[in-house]
């Protein structure tokens, strides 16, 4: 049964999820200089039960920025330091032979691991081995832990915010792009401007010391996850979202040449789910009830950059897919007569 949104409580929804978002930026803001568009990206994905991977070079405060936002909310933290001789049951927890001492029986306990917290920091995650990766992806998927028989599940919320370093490979286990479609958002952290630079000098050479005070709980969390996904969307939002995906796919009748030129594999359905719930949690967030177009152009590059492959004609001219999203957003119109009128578009429409 789908739960309606309450036009009754929608203000008072709009309001509060709006109030926490200002809140956690505020209290954020004491710590991390800049990075706007990438807490904006967090907290959407938080808000609709996503998982983040952040990529970018050392030093970036991609670590900070996630332990800083662990901070403003009430929730438990474990952060997990990925090595190449980290193993299963050092994430996820193992049974451990006890004795009873009622009945002098031995018997199994489960011990859990850091899994089992709220918020999830996977530090380097592409240096684990893929046996460990996969661990963590079960858990990020399936929001349990199988250990032997027994199925372990994992209280909400669950947030799992992963880092790695686009620029050293060697002794490196790269995320197969299957499991990269697990993470709502690849977040790309860059590097600050001039002026916000100088601040983080300012700031981190000297003796101050910043308080950062918890703006929800858990369960306020929840709730507020429950009010995204009670946000209605329009079948234009909808035929959009569709039109963008859809054209990333080679082997679609009506995707455009420069796909076909460019891609080797295009997005899949999980593309299409985190795009409009993606564009529910930032309509809240700017304090609107109603997903634009708009919404989903500002999200096209987070949720599919690491769900669509360039070729190698493509990486040897240096076009990233950040480029192919560009150019679909410059050639998909989002007005919805025009949209609907477009040939090329109607076959995918058809399809």
């Amino acid at each position: 049964m789908v739960e309606e949104f309450d036009e009754v409580r929608g203000r008072e929804s709009v309001e509060k999820i709006h109030q926490a978002y200002v809140s956690i930026k505020d209290q954020m803001s004491k710590v991390i200089v800049g990075q706007e568009e990438v807490i904006d990206q967090l907290l959407i994905s938080l808000f609709c039960q996503g998982h983040c991977l952040l990529e970018g070079v050392p030093g970036l405060a991609k670590t900070l920025m996630i332990s800083t936002l662990s901070r403003c909310l009430s929730m438990s933290f474990a952060r997990i330091q990925f090595t190449p001789d980290l193993m299963p049951a050092d994430i996820t927890g193992t049974d451990v032979l006890q004795e009873n001492r009622d009945t002098g029986k031995r018997e199994f306990r489960f011990i859990s691991g850091p899994l089992f917290h709220n918020m999830i920091l996977a530090d380097e995650i592409n240096r684990t081995p893929p046996k460990t990766q996969a661990a963590l992806l079960e858990a990020m998927q399936e929001r349990q832990v199988t250990i032997g028989q027994a199925r372990h599940v994992i209280a909400p919320p669950f947030f799992v915010l992963a880092t790695q370093n686009p620029i050293e490979q060697e002794g490196t286990y790269q995320l197969p792009e299957a499991q990269q479609d697990r993470f709502m958002f690849k977040v790309n952290v860059g590097y600050p401007s001039f002026k916000e630079e100088r601040q983080i000098a300012r700031n981190t050479t000297g003796l101050s010391r910043f308080e950062i005070n918890p703006v929800l709980t858990a369960d306020e969390i929840v709730d507020l996850q429950r009010i995204v996904r009670q946000v209605p969307v329009s079948d234009h939002v909808i035929d959009y979202s569709l039109a963008l995906v859809r054209q990333t796919r080679i082997t679609e009748d009506g995707a455009p040449d420069f796909v076909r030129e460019m891609l080797s594999w295009g997005a899949g359905p999980r593309a299409v789910q985190n795009l409009i719930l993606g564009g529910k949690a930032r309509a809240l967030l700017r304090g609107r009830t109603h997903v634009s177009t708009e919404d989903i152009s500002e999200l096209a590059k987070p949720v599919l950059r690491h769900r669509i492959v360039t070729n190698f004609a493509a990486q040897s001219e240096g076009i990233t897919t950040d480029h192919v999203i560009q150019k679909l957003l410059d050639s998909t119109p989002s007005k919805e007569g025009e949209l609907t009128r477009d040939p090329r578009l109607q076959k995918i429409f058809a399809a």
